[in-house]
């Protein structure tokens, strides 16, 4: 298949799928996520045995998501937007072999989430990571909530996410989020020589240590991906999410009530 905003391309048993918005920072929208959606299902399909997820261009691996197709959602369609993102997030989180997120850039709220959701993550010198949607007057929609804390301890998960703080790619690393930073010129060659490594080796046992690592996810953090589903989408309409997004459109400090 081949879609206009996502490309999925192969390298022996590897296969790469790219977010092809760099005019846009690579912002997902209803098409890129559905396009990633099935490039995934693609590569699952074909037995990829490992996943490399990047975003075109130098700026950015996913800025996050499009706010302008967000401002005026309803709470109803708000829901399905969420559900939308939580498709792709567990996709990639359910993928049978390994993921791996390789941050050359922006990777900010729905950003964020898609990297977080990946089985490893790689980031270059330039990266910057966060969850910035409090200040859109929303929470993280797609994941964050629930893995965020896994991978960062509940104290700093919870400044993250409170205060909307970016962290560059050493503090991340510090905080756990990323597993190597490397210098942006080295990003793609590192997660290459990665992959491949984990290609390597036996498919069966890679899919079933996998499957062991997810099970401790299959009860409260399940509830907890349920919860902020509904949360996420009853922010929806309300005047901080309206006038959040309206500033970030508009390119202006938002006003909150």
């Amino acid at each position: 298949m081949s879609w206009e905003t996502v490309e999925l391309e192969w390298d022996g048993d590897v296969a790469t799928l790219t977010v092809d918005r760099p005019e846009a920072l690579n912002a997902l929208n209803v098409e890129t996520l559905e396009a990633m959606g099935e490039a995934i299902t693609e590569a699952a399909d074909e037995d990829a045995r490992a996943l490399i997820v990047t975003g075109a261009g130098d700026d950015a691996f996913i800025a996050g998501a499009d706010i302008g197709y967000m401002q005026d959602l309803s709470s109803d369609e708000a829901q399905d937007w969420g559900a939308l993102g939580h498709d792709v997030a567990d996709a990639l989180a359910a993928f049978p072999a390994p993921t791996i997120a390789a941050v050359n850039g922006y990777a900010f709220g729905g950003g964020c989430e898609m990297a977080i959701a990946c089985d490893l993550r790689v980031a270059s010198e330039s990266a910057v990571i966060g969850n910035t949607e409090i200040d859109l007057g929303i929470i993280p929609g797609w994941g964050a909530t629930q893995r965020l804390p896994e991978l960062v301890g509940d104290e700093t998960a919870r400044r993250m996410i409170f205060l909307g703080e970016r962290l560059d790619a050493e503090s991340a690393a510090e905080a756990g989020i990323f597993g190597e930073v490397v210098a942006d010129d080295a990003l793609e060659e590192t997660v290459d020589e990665l992959a491949s490594r984990i290609a390597a080796k036996p498919a069966v046992a890679m899919r079933a240590a996998k499957q062991a690592l997810n099970q401790r996810h299959e009860g409260p953090q399940a509830s907890g991906l349920e919860y902020e589903k509904r949360a996420f989408a009853s922010l929806f309409g309300t005047p901080d999410q309206r006038e959040g997004m309206e500033a970030f459109v508009e390119d202006r400090e938002p006003e909150f009530e």
